[in-house]
């Protein structure tokens, strides 16, 4: 076990196994690292994999601020400083890619040489310019019941987000263990960074990323509209796209061998 204190004095769990480039993951929002589990067992044989959980999730100390979507950036940037890598391949799953969208923008290349985006659409809610929004949280009255869901029925939203993220019915083995790692998040963690994270539009932003850019889409997310995804891919300059047509928004979790020897052949390149 391993922990360090970021700069504002935040105590943040991560875990390093294996030798050879590093790769980062930054996890979704209310999950935990271990998420990546199916991942992080092949990927290690061949690199140094970095995983961690945000302040507030896993086994992360649960404070009362700095759940911001750029504070959660800061905290990325303090862990690389801490362990000294470089030429980092940072790896970010749903709320994770909007993250690292986020350190690239406050601290530009450092530290980090490639990104990979791993379904997540650049803006939450839809509007009249937008329709590739998240199914579940797509404007201020749906952000609103979530609030309240989370509230009053804590456990019922972990299960039914472990489900959805799925692509397949989840066996009680596999719906246990998500939702378990999800309950570990605080009710504020939650509520909070989802505020912050569902406000951003990240549009503006994509043309501006400069490093090699990998793009995984799930063509049968229930999290988010394909489109959406894919629109990454077609705005961030130096970027490949590649779908995974029979998995969901866990398309790691539904196709891990697949997953892992794209990602492979990316840090690779």
């Amino acid at each position: 076990m391993a922990s360090f204190k970021t700069n504002d004095g935040v105590k943040i769990y991560y875990e390093v196994e294996g030798e050879g480039k590093p790769v980062i993951f930054a996890n979704g929002w209310s999950c935990s690292f271990k998420f990546f589990k199916k991942n992080i067992k092949e990927l290690k044989k061949n690199y140094k994999v970095i995983v961690f959980d945000y302040r507030g999730h896993g086994e992360s100390e649960k404070v009362e601020h700095g759940y911001r979507i750029s504070r959660f950036a800061k905290d990325v940037k303090d862990l690389l400083d801490h362990l000294e890598v470089e030429d980092v391949t940072a790896v970010g799953w749903s709320m994770g890619a909007a993250v690292l969208w986020s350190y690239l923008e406050l601290f530009g290349d450092h530290r980090i040489s490639k990104l990979v985006s791993v379904d997540q659409s650049p803006s939450q809610y839809i509007g009249p310019d937008w329709e590739w929004g998240q199914t579940g949280c797509y404007d201020v009255e749906m952000f609103i019941r979530l609030i309240k869901d989370i509230e009053y029925n804590e456990e019922g939203v972990s299960r039914g987000l472990a489900a959805v993220c799925l692509n397949h019915e989840p066996t009680q083995e596999e719906e246990d263990f998500l939702a378990g790692e999800i309950m570990k998040c605080s009710k504020m963690a939650k509520i909070e960074i989802m505020r912050d994270h569902t406000n951003l539009d990240w549009r503006d932003f994509l043309p501006q990323i400069n490093i090699p850019t990998l793009v995984f889409v799930g063509r049968q997310s229930q999290v988010f509209p394909w489109q959406g995804s894919k629109y990454v891919a077609d705005n961030v300059p130096n970027s490949e796209l590649e779908i995974f047509e029979n998995c969901g928004h866990m398309l790691f979790w539904d196709e891990p061998d697949k997953f892992n020897k794209s990602l492979s052949e990316f840090i690779d390149k």
